[in-house]
């Protein structure tokens, strides 16, 4: 298995009152492993959040990345 990781970073929210230990990357954990909906797995997106991890299906992390990518378009940080 190999995990990359590209964010690591403890949030706090703007008010400063709440934080959230966030971490996101890549992951080959399930790559070619049989999952249990009977599908194979593949190299795919991760995301830990307060130590609770998922690693995504290849549907829900175009989804989410797409999702992403809109958001920094609307707020002006990506180009």
């Amino acid at each position: 298995m190999a995990t990359t990781c590209y964010f690591e970073e403890i949030i706090t929210d703007q008010n400063g009152d709440r934080t959230m230990e966030v971490e996101f990357g890549r992951s080959s954990f399930y790559s070619g492993a049989k999952l249990l909906n009977g599908k194979a797995g593949t190299d795919s997106i991760y995301l830990t959040v307060n130590g609770e991890s998922v690693i995504m299906d290849r549907e829900t992390a175009k989804k989410f990345v797409e999702a992403a990518v809109s958001v920094g378009h609307y707020h002006g940080l990506i180009d």
